[in-house]
């Protein structure tokens, strides 16, 4: 869990620089279709900030992908940069 007073992001611009959504926009369809939940608890608002510690679980397509944020990134980059960002745990538990 995120700590009060520490570092944040809008849950939207994190999503794009995870390269989880190519833009805010679908971004916020992601969120506003109950797709995405931060804590197990579903997301309501695009503004929502995130922090460190903070476990994202998404629906991409088909597929449940559930995310921890280990650091917040200052842009969006390449593919390969934005996976040392968060780490993949087992969606099963």
């Amino acid at each position: 869990m995120s700590v009060p007073g520490a570092a944040s992001m809008r849950l939207d611009r994190l999503l794009v620089y995870l390269r989880f959504a190519r833009t805010r926009s679908a971004a916020r369809g992601m969120i506003e279709g109950r797709a995405l939940r931060r804590n197990r608890i579903h997301v309501q608002r695009v503004s929502e900030n995130v922090g460190i510690g903070d476990v994202l679980t998404l629906m991409i397509g088909n597929e449940v992908r559930v995310v921890e944020v280990l650091s917040l990134p200052e842009r969006r980059a390449s593919p390969a940069m934005a996976k040392s960002h968060y780490r993949e745990l087992d969606p099963q538990g």
